[in-house]
């Protein structure tokens, strides 16, 4: 039985998504996945579509926990799951950890909001962010959360959609995997 792995969109959710098409294909075949539309997640609905707009509704009208107490809701009763999340999905997700979200791991591309958490959670994790992500957290931030980041130098915070990031997510969580199989 494939292993459940947990998908969170970044704030554009399916609406400019292409690229999660790509993660999909390469992860499906071992895992059983499971998506969520942050949008959808944090009941946002906007008829202008901007970035300002949407960022507005997650950040200054409370969509952030919207998203956060769905989730929970929604993975209510689940077994502990792996988590792939971008931007503000990792976000959500992180949050959602700290509140007792069942988790086995969480891998965040460019997790947006994380840089004003004061707690780590509990669950393995890997944090991947642009050298030139303006929404990177410090060093001095992951030295207080004693975490670590993956700093990828030439690229911005949407690295994710990049299909070079694209492919080395996917044969990580692969990888990570694969290992755990072969050690059970």
């Amino acid at each position: 039985m494939a292993e459940r792995l947990v998908v969170l969109s970044d704030m554009w959710g399916a609406k400019k998504g292409l690229w999660i098409t790509s993660y999909l294909g390469y992860l499906q075949q071992h895992f059983d996945i499971v998506f969520y539309d942050c949008q959808q997640l944090a009941d946002i609905n906007l008829i202008v579509d901007t970035e300002k707009n949407i960022h507005n509704e997650f950040v200054k009208e409370g969509g952030i926990d919207v998203a956060v107490a769905h989730l929970l809701k929604k993975e209510e009763g689940q077994a502990p799951s792996r988590y792939l999340a971008f931007s503000m999905g990792g976000t959500i997700a992180w949050k959602a950890a700290l509140k007792g979200l069942p988790m086995k791991s969480l891998y965040a591309v460019s997790p947006t909001r994380i840089r004003l958490e004061t707690e780590k959670i509990a669950c393995q994790h890997t944090l991947v962010y642009g050298a030139n992500d303006q929404y990177k957290p410090g060093e001095e931030w992951a030295g207080k959360l004693k975490t670590k980041m993956e700093v990828i130098p030439g690229f911005g915070h949407e690295l994710y959609s990049d299909e070079k990031m694209i492919k080395k997510v996917c044969k990580e969580l692969l990888e990570n995997v694969i290992k755990k199989q072969f050690q059970d």
